[in-house]
């Protein structure tokens, strides 16, 4: 029996003697099956051809967590510390006890959760090496859990794992697809964690938000802005995206302005086209 990972997404799947036929999750049309076929591997497998984990201080209370070679989509996961427990956002797919062991020095791991299903690789392992810590999971997107398990929590609207520290279905990319308000980061001024919810563009300077990012495939008018309302309320000034990239200040009007900018081209507002 294994825990199959699957190479192109790097989600977990449930403990089988064979991998399965396919990854749902790849299948779909807001991700893809790479032409050279599906793949699977395990993390036995990945640590013995050299995968580690590395982290590296963001900010003050903030840790980000690599795999090397990169697993899957190759998510940066982040490490909130607070005092009362750590949050980790957008799980790497890949566990080691080398890994553990340098999560364990950070201070642990009170609940994981991401952004949506793509982002959510080996969430289970985390959870269940730090004994079962809750899994935060948006009930809209319950029935891509590839690997279910008690330790899953669903919830719907807004929900707070920890305390200061908010998530928020904003809709979108996915029905559950979620940010991550973190009260004390940013020196007090906030800090949202966009996963593909609010995609930040290589500039650090715009954002946008689609269906599908590999497809190409847009969000409709009314979706745009939804998420735009949903983080309305929020005060933030920087944002972190899940490749490295991040808004350092005015995230919010970032955001604003660029969504804004969306739908103004949804609605064909523009003469040069």
């Amino acid at each position: 029996m294994a825990l199959w990972i699957c190479l192109a997404c790097g989600l977990e799947h449930a403990d089988t003697a064979a991998p399965p036929p396919a990854c749902e999750i790849c299948s779909e049309e807001r991700q893809f099956v790479p032409p050279t076929g599906q793949t699977w591997t395990t993390s036995e497998r990945l640590e013995s051809s050299g995968s580690v984990l590395r982290e590296e201080l963001v900010e003050p209370g903030l840790r980000r967590v690599t795999v090397t070679p990169r697993v899957g989509i190759g998510q940066h996961a982040l490490l909130v510390q607070t005092s009362e427990g750590n949050l980790l956002w957008e799980p790497p797919g890949f566990i080691s006890e080398a890994g553990v062991r340098l999560v364990r020095d950070l201070g642990g791991i009170a609940a994981v959760t991401g952004s949506h299903p793509h982002l959510m690789g080996a969430m289970v392992s985390w959870s269940q090496a730090f004994g079962g810590a809750p899994i935060y999971v948006a009930a809209a997107d319950r029935a891509w859990t590839r690997r279910p398990d008690p330790a899953i929590v669903h919830w719907s609207g807004e929900a707070n794992p920890l305390p200061g520290i908010r998530l928020v279905q904003c809709g979108g990319h996915f029905a559950g697809s979620s940010v991550l308000h973190w009260a004390d980061g940013a020196e007090g001024r906030g800090v949202i964690f966009t996963g593909d919810t609010v995609f930040i563009g290589p500039d650090g300077r715009t954002v946008s938000a689609m269906r599908s990012y590999p497809n190409l495939l847009p969000l409709p008018e009314g979706a745009v802005g939804q998420i735009l309302d949903r983080l309305e309320p929020l005060p933030y000034d920087r944002a972190y995206g899940s490749f490295g990239q991040v808004i350092e200040s005015d995230a919010r009007d970032v955001v604003r302005r660029s969504l804004a900018r969306y739908i103004t081209w949804l609605r064909g507002e523009v003469d040069d086209f």
